[in-house]
C-alpha cells in the first residue's frame, strides 16, 4: 500500500505529498452538524490518558470503515470501566468535512484514494451488551486440563 511514494513516480518531478493548497483545504475543513449513529461491536485498545478508544464494529460506518482508531471519548465517561473484547453497543457522532471538488479530484488521480469527505467520531454513549460471551466455553476448556502452569 505505497502512499506518496508510488504517486512520486506517476507525477514525475512533482513534489512527494499534498501540494500546499490541498494541505490547506484539509486543515480548515469544516464539519458541519454531527449525525448520531448507532453501532454493535467491541473496544480493541483503550488510552486512558489520552481519551481515546480504537474499536471495532460489525456493521461499517459512514464511510465505509469497521476500525475506527483514535475515537474520541469524552471526559464524563469513566473510561477505566470499558474492557477490551466485549461486546458493546456504541452510540457515535459522526462529524463531515466534504472536501472540494478538485481535491477530491487530486486524491483520485496522483494517490488512488476515492476520499469526498474528512470524518471525525466521538463516542456518545457505550452500553455493554448482554451477550453470551466465551465465559462458558472457558469454564469448560479448563476441564480438559492437559496444561497446568
Amino acid at each position: 500500500m505505497g502512499r506518496t511514494k508510488a504517486a512520486k513516480s506517476e507525477g514525475g518531478s512533482q513534489e512527494e505529498g499534498l501540494p500546499k493548497w490541498a494541505e490547506d483545504e484539509i486543515k480548515s475543513a469544516q464539519f458541519g452538524k454531527p449525525e448520531t449513529i448507532t453501532r454493535t461491536g467491541y473496544i480493541l485498545d483503550i488510552y486512558e490518558s489520552d481519551f481515546k478508544v480504537d474499536i471495532q464494529v460489525y456493521e461499517p460506518m459512514p464511510d465505509g470503515r469497521t476500525i475506527v482508531e483514535g475515537l474520541d471519548v469524552p471526559k464524563s465517561m469513566k473510561i477505566s470501566d470499558f474492557m477490551k473484547g466485549f461486546v458493546y453497543e456504541f452510540k457515535v457522532k459522526v462529524f463531515t468535512a466534504p472536501l472540494s471538488a478538485k481535491v477530491v479530484e487530486l486524491l483520485k488521480t496522483k494517490f488512488d484514494l476515492d476520499m469526498k469527505a474528512i470524518y471525525r467520531f466521538e463516542l456518545q454513549e457505550l452500553q455493554l451488551m448482554d451477550v453470551e460471551s466465551d465465559l462458558p466455553a472457558a469454564a469448560s476448556s479448563s476441564e480438559d486440563g492437559d496444561e497446568e502452569d
